[in-house]
């Protein structure tokens, strides 16, 4: 269960950044949604394939989580095919 901050949310990006410094960020608006629910999928996508889910399995569980995303977009994210390699 994810820790909540000042403002009552949870922080996604818990182990990252503490629950003080998401809050400073979160309300001042210097968060990106679509940068924090990509980070989300890819942990949650690490986890399960950690636990021998298989990756089609893993995505289509992710799919019923975020039902406005397709399959091949949650592909690209998890493996990040659409962003920057490093």
């Amino acid at each position: 269960m994810q820790a909540r901050t000042d403002n009552g949310q949870a922080n996604p990006l818990d182990g990252l950044i503490s629950d003080d410094i998401y809050d400073v960020l979160e309300n001042h608006n210097l968060l990106s949604e679509k940068g924090v629910r990509d980070y989300r999928i890819r942990k949650a996508f690490k986890t399960m394939r950690s636990q021998n889910v298989s990756a089609y399995d893993a995505i289509e569980m992710l799919r019923e989580e975020f039902p406005y995303l397709q399959f091949d977009t949650i592909r690209k994210i998890v493996y990040k095919l659409n962003g920057n390699r490093r």
